[in-house]
């Protein structure tokens, strides 16, 4: 019979060993599992209506809640100074000195409080509303970038950046002239106001809107404002928004 050689013989449990050892280090260099990766964030995209929560919509087509933001001394002597159409100090339209009487822009976040559809584009570093009030658009943008420091003028609708925290996408907007109201109530803003929203979508139906408003010139502290949008693929914008002074009375 043949005899093996000795160091076959040897061999095989030194290379086992030695793929014992190798096997670890060669796990450990695999990719990562693709469910370990970061998901994709939701999309946004369609075209929306608020629709606020059962518990809100008594006041909900002009303010965001019943309870009174905490005001500063200025802030105060601005809201006692309005003359809305709507809620506990409203007068008549054509006596009223809303800024939307005078065709300007709602601004934000009075701008959600209109029952008009906005609809939403979703792209890789930016999301578009387009409103169909005034045919106003947002852009928000989720590239990385800052706050443009140098705008001049202040704008109706803010600088907005946004960023994602999972299913969350959270946007920063500075950048306000003052020549809007938070709501169709009165509520006064300075050009100092900041505002971060919390915007998720709940279910394939409804997107949810945290609003935390920060101005330290009209008011003692931040206060918080919500409201809710519902899908609607059914509708389009169709209303061309044009502002005229002889139809103000109208204008909602």
């Amino acid at each position: 019979m043949r005899k093996c050689p000795i160091f076959a013989v040897l061999g095989v449990p030194i290379l086992l060993a030695s793929f014992s050892i190798a096997l670890p280090q060669m796990t450990k260099q695999q990719p990562a599992s693709t469910e370990h990766q970061e998901a994709a964030p939701p999309d946004f995209s369609g075209l929306w209506l608020v629709h606020p929560s059962p518990d809100s919509r008594a006041y909900s087509s002009f303010a965001f809640s019943n309870d009174k933001p905490p005001m500063t001394l200025w802030g105060e002597e601005q809201y006692k100074a309005a003359k809305p159409v709507f809620g506990s100090n409203k007068t008549t339209a054509k006596l009223s000195n809303d800024p939307v009487y005078r065709c300007f822009p709602p601004g934000l976040p009075r701008i959600y409080l209109h029952a008009k559809p906005i609809e939403i584009v979703q792209l890789p570093e930016e999301l578009i509303m387009m409103f169909e009030y005034d045919r106003i658009v947002r852009h928000i943008y989720i590239d990385g970038r800052p706050h443009d420091e140098f705008l001049d003028p202040p704008l109706w609708m803010g600088d907005s950046i946004g960023k994602w925290d999972g299913d969350t996408l959270i946007i920063d907007t500075i950048g306000f002239n003052d020549k809007t109201w938070l709501d169709r109530v009165g509520h006064p803003h300075s050009d100092a106001l900041h505002i971060v929203e919390r915007m998720r979508r709940v279910d394939h139906e409804t997107l949810s809107d945290n609003i935390t408003i920060e101005d330290p010139t009209a008011y003692a502290k931040t206060w918080t404002a919500r409201t809710r949008f519902q899908l609607r693929p059914d509708l389009t914008l169709d209303w061309e928004g044009v502002c005229e002074k002889e139809k103000l009375a109208d204008r909602q």
